[in-house]
């Protein structure tokens, strides 16, 4: 099998694995961002750009470098390479140009726009962006529309990355929508004004890595940081029904599929499981939705207020010789009031 080397950490790799394949198995701060690719989905990346590394050396037969960066997502690994992520100047100026140009168009609507807090490229601005932009034109401006009766297209956030068309490629019976015109007019829409209906047509909202598509049916209800994520499961006959539930006090709000620490879809669900079940007793709860702590949904999630409030009690009880201290005691005791001992 294959050995490279990316960030000075070397891993052995079954042979056909890319750079990003390769990275997301070493994990941590090596892993480039990829915005386009989708390890579910046949033939996804190569569009996005955010993923490029430096192939300092190509292999270890021929030790060259290669010429430019290169999409890692799209890249095969070679026995010897040496790839630089992290630890390249000259892949981090790259890809915060990268970013930026996916900024240009993307309005700064973070404030309304139902993906705040959940939104990859927020995340990848924060990140990998710059504070400025040079970019001085008029941006892409186009009408909201409605591709079914539970998705709404906002194609004024869209960066193209061909998500929702792979999985409306592989997912769905028929695809009805897809990117129609080019260059800076291409947009994402449907075919002679279709609607999207299909069983797993949901699917679309969970693979968006912006607000592009959403759910109508959640649609400014709440902040993601004020709801609380549950995973839960039912016996479905079209999907997995593995689900993750959205509540907020004792509703639900939504229903999502659940996804891995990528942000990728672990099991596709349909389109009932994800609209039609909005009650608790539909499901079957198994419990807390593990949340990363560094993202924002972690806020106020009950999971880590469990904690805290343990903590808090065990502090206020851990006084000297085990003795808690009550109201009346010390400085309150009736006998210490006006100088009485």
């Amino acid at each position: 099998m294959p050995k490279v080397t990316i960030d000075d950490i070397t891993i052995e790799v079954p042979e056909g694995t890319t750079i990003l394949q390769a990275a997301r198995m070493i994990g941590g701060d090596v892993v480039p961002p990829a915005m386009c690719y989708y390890s579910k989905l046949k033939t996804s990346g190569g569009y996005c750009r955010t993923c490029i590394v430096k192939v300092e050396q190509g292999s270890a037969k021929d030790p060259r470098p290669m010429p430019k960066p290169v999409a890692s997502c799209r890249t095969t690994v070679m026995d010897g390479m040496v790839v630089r992520n992290k630890t390249s100047q000259e892949v981090l100026e790259a890809r915060a140009g990268v970013v930026e140009f996916l900024l240009i168009n993307h309005p700064l609507d973070c404030p309304i726009c139902d993906q705040a807090g959940e939104c990859h490229l927020q995340d990848l601005g924060y990140e990998h962006g710059k504070v400025e932009t040079r970019y001085e034109f008029d941006r892409r401006e186009f009408e909201k529309i409605d591709i079914g009766d539970k998705i709404q297209l906002h194609m004024t956030r869209c960066i193209l990355c061909y998500r929702c068309v792979k999985v409306a490629d592989q997912l769905t019976d028929g695809r009805v929508h897809g990117v129609i015109n080019r260059g800076d007019v291409a947009e994402i829409s449907t075919y002679i004004q279709n609607s999207i209906e299909n069983d797993f047509s949901g699917n679309v909202i969970d693979v968006c890595p912006v607000g592009a598509l959403t759910d109508k049916t959640f649609r400014f209800k709440s902040r993601v940081w004020y709801t609380k994520p549950v995973d839960a499961h039912c016996n479905c006959d079209k999907c997995s029904g593995k689900v993750r539930l959205w509540y907020k006090g004792e509703e639900v709000l939504r229903v999502t599929a659940r996804k891995d620490k990528y942000g990728e879809v672990e099991d596709w669900i349909c389109n009932d499981c994800r609209f039609n079940k909005k009650k608790t007793s539909d499901w079957v709860i198994e419990g807390p939705s593990k949340v990363d702590r560094h993202s924002v949904i972690s806020a106020n999630h009950y999971d880590n207020l469990k904690v805290l409030k343990a903590t808090v009690d065990r502090q206020q009880l851990a006084l000297p010789h085990g003795e808690k201290v009550g109201l009346g005691k010390g400085a309150l005791d009736p006998n210490n009031i006006h100088g009485k001992h």
